[in-house]
């Protein structure tokens, strides 16, 4: 077995060369399969080293937090951070398999179950007004960790990031999927700005949308009290709901670096309405200097 430094900071170039070495030393070939025990780092980051080891080897997910389970185990998004961004360099790469045993999630710390259950909300508010529904509905159980309604969230979340997936694998320019990006722009930002220290990444996207949905009110035409539904959302799940003590400019040059940017413009992935987010679309920087301040970043 082979371990990776827990945390953001292992998605990084020196982790993914590590791997490479020891794969070649243990002789992995294109008969072998590597297989990816842990959260989102270590799939992200085995799941690259699959991708680029041999041109392409076979891998295995078992995701042993929420948010791996919900999020990043389904789509074959593979990569790794560079100091300037959030998945800079990476690959698609469809796992073999995905093992997501719900059973593996009744030692998870709140912190880490709240930061999945972002992701729960996102994939509702981005792409299923259904899922987003019954999430409300059983925000109590989820919140007391309830097994059968945490199957239920993993199943439903799965099926519907499964239904944008198979349509647009790829993210291709105008396609579904970029509309699970939803809260991204500003979330790994976020993340960025803080270099990948003390916020999770459920937490990060957690703001990301309130900033998303403010915006989408303004600018979409999202209803006030869609946005303020979110909003109760993430309130019932302890997610935050302040930036913390992160200038505005490290903000805005993290989401210049955006992997989504284009010719320059940061944009924004917004909503009309629970479950119907758009493409990514340029904001006017004045709007987003508003938006980061309300949240609590400093001038």
């Amino acid at each position: 077995m082979l371990k990776i430094p827990r945390g953001e900071r292992a998605k990084s170039p020196a982790t993914v060369a590590w791997l490479w070495t020891a794969f070649d030393r243990i002789g992995l070939d294109r008969q072998d399969a590597v297989v990816a025990l842990g959260g989102g780092v270590v799939g992200d980051v085995a799941g690259f080293a699959a991708a680029s080891w041999l041109r392409g080897v076979r891998w295995v997910g078992v995701p042993t937090t929420l948010l791996s389970q919900v999020d990043s185990s389904v789509g074959g998004k593979t990569g790794i951070d560079l100091s300037t961004g959030k998945n800079l360099v990476g690959a698609f790469h469809q796992p073999r398999l995905v093992v997501a045993d719900p059973d593996l999630l009744r030692t998870l710390p709140w912190r880490q179950m709240r930061s999945g259950l972002a992701e729960v909300v996102k994939t509702g508010m981005a792409v299923d007004a259904a899922l987003f529904r019954w999430t409300e509905r059983h925000a109590r159980r989820l919140g007391a960790r309830d097994p059968a309604a945490l199957e239920q969230a993993v199943a439903r979340t799965v099926s519907a990031k499964l239904r944008v997936v198979r349509g647009d694998e790829r993210e291709r320019e105008g396609g579904r999927r970029a509309a699970l990006n939803y809260g991204h722009t500003f979330g790994h930002a976020l993340e960025a700005a803080t270099g990948y220290r003390g916020m999770l990444h459920g937490e990060a996207i957690a703001i990301g949308m309130r900033a998303g949905a403010e915006l989408s009110e303004a600018l979409a035409g999202l209803p006030s009290a869609a946005r303020a539904r979110q909003d109760a959302l993430l309130d019932a799940f302890g997610l935050p709901r302040r930036v913390g003590r992160v200038r505005i400019e490290r903000l805005l040059e993290a989401m210049a670096r955006d992997k989504k940017r284009r010719a320059g413009l940061i944009r924004w992935v917004l909503t009309p309405q629970v479950g119907h987010a758009s493409v990514p679309r340029p904001v006017e920087l004045r709007l987003v200097r508003s938006v980061l301040k309300q949240l609590g970043a400093l001038s």
